[in-house]
């Protein structure tokens, strides 16, 4: 019975606490990263590197994790790793610190907060842009930073989604393509591409369920399976047909303009939009929330 209380009380803590202020395991773990990373990438042989490098990364913690669990267990851990692992109330926290730049008419302190969500360069967008990196990204980040950790937790429990975290974490890190990464990274890429599969398709389909479904649809089929990003392309087309936005575009990256399609329809995003994708994941998580745990309660009720 203590899998039905794993999500909301994973999601209660972070609601009443936030991420850790001081010593995050995962700060913990970038620096790890980023020390194994410095050492490895380099010479020949750099995507069997990468994998070795990933192997040293993920591995051990994720053991011990597992281990942890299979000699003492209990629910404590279990939620404990969940809390650490999603990221709804920061995630809310940066998308309403934009929005408040934003209404404050700041826009350079409205693009300072941006870039804390995304890669793009910020220093020349306008309230529509930023408004619509903002967007984008929350509806990406809802996806990779609740529902898959969620997802993951209830199917493989307290190491199952630490694996997820520090796998996604590492993307993040690592799995660029551009002359650092693109063969060093590739296998990290490809791990959080296989590991999204199933939670990228459960968020757009809360955002479907909670947004406009006829357009939320439509973009998904239509747009999303030919994004750049697998996953990443249905989520974010699904929420921008939801929400009725248009969404994606070309934007510059590290100097570089990056073309990409666009997204969705409908409206250019405002700042208001931004209020309006933070509710979208609020309502979707709800309903994850909900049906989750009845689904869980019928697995138990059955065995």
């Amino acid at each position: 019975m203590e899998i039905l209380l794993l999500v909301p009380l994973a999601l209660m803590l972070d609601y009443l606490l936030g991420e850790p202020a001081r010593f995050h395991p995962l700060v913990g773990f970038g620096n790890l990263s980023n020390w194994i990373e410095l050492k490895a990438n380099k010479g020949r042989f750099l995507f069997y590197r990468g994998i070795i490098a990933w192997v040293f990364a993920v591995i051990p913690i994720t053991l011990i994790v597992y281990y942890i669990d299979h000699w003492i267990g209990g629910l404590w851990l279990g939620v404990l790793c969940g809390w650490l692992a999603i990221g709804w109330r920061s995630l809310s926290k940066h998308g309403i610190d934009v929005l408040k730049a934003l209404k404050n008419n700041d826009l350079q302190e409205a693009r300072i907060r941006t870039s804390y969500l995304v890669s793009r360069d910020t220093s020349k967008l306008d309230e529509s842009a930023l408004s619509k990196a903002t967007i984008e990204s929350l509806l990406e980040n809802g996806s990779d930073a609740i529902f898959a950790p969620l997802f993951w937790l209830i199917v493989l429990g307290p190491a199952g989604v630490v694996f997820y975290r520090l796998c996604n974490t590492l993307d993040a890190m690592w799995g660029y393509r551009n002359d650092r990464f693109e063969w060093f990274g590739k296998f990290t890429a490809r791990v959080d591409d296989v590991l999204n599969i199933i939670p990228a398709r459960i968020s757009a389909t809360l955002y479907l369920l909670f947004g406009n479904s006829k357009q939320a649809w439509q973009a998904w089929k239509t747009q999303g399976k030919n994004w750049y990003s697998p996953n990443a392309g249905i989520v974010m087309a699904s929420g921008a047909g939801a929400l009725g936005l248009k969404l994606g575009g070309s934007a510059i990256y590290h100097g570089k303009l990056k073309e990409r399609l666009e997204l969705g329809s409908g409206n250019t995003p405002k700042a208001d939009d931004i209020h309006r994708a933070l509710k979208l994941i609020n309502h979707s998580l709800f309903g994850f929330t909900i049906i989750s745990t009845l689904l869980c309660f019928i697995c138990v009720l059955t065995t």
